[in-house]
């Protein structure tokens, strides 16, 4: 005897997964909605994680820029006039002669007692690995 109460499965052997009686019968539209909604999710998902990869391309890429363009002035620096041997770690400074030549000296701004002879541009510390390191003084 039936119990009025329990849906009924129609055709037992279409359900190849255990099934309970009293579980609402399936609807084929509501099965399509469930994956179109699915498919939305995947969808904002997935522009989520590659808008986030897009943002992680772009930071690389800007450091990328600004390694390029240190290796540049790294490379000008490194063809500046210097008549001493450039110490790792030492700090050198830069002056412009009124002929615009550049040139590298071991004495300040100060050592000069705020008048050098030259033009003073920069100061920079020499590092181990051959780069400058632009310095405030």
């Amino acid at each position: 005897m039936h119990n009025k109460k329990e849906p009924v499965i129609k055709n037992k052997n279409i359900i190849n997964y255990p099934s309970r009686t009293l579980d609402p019968p399936i609807s084929l539209i509501d099965l399509a909605k469930e994956i179109e909604r699915s498919e939305e999710i995947i969808k904002i998902n997935i522009n989520g994680k590659l808008d986030l990869i897009l943002k992680e391309i772009n930071r690389l890429k800007e450091e990328a820029k600004k390694i390029i363009e240190q290796t540049y002035k790294d490379l000008e620096l490194h063809k500046v006039k210097c008549n001493f041997q450039k110490i790792p770690g030492e700090i050198i400074y830069l002056y412009k002669k009124t002929n615009e030549e550049f040139y590298f000296s071991r004495l300040s701004f100060s050592d000069w007692k705020n008048n050098p002879p030259d033009e003073f541009i920069d100061a920079y510390i020499y590092k181990s690995d051959r780069t400058f390191e632009k310095i405030k003084i």
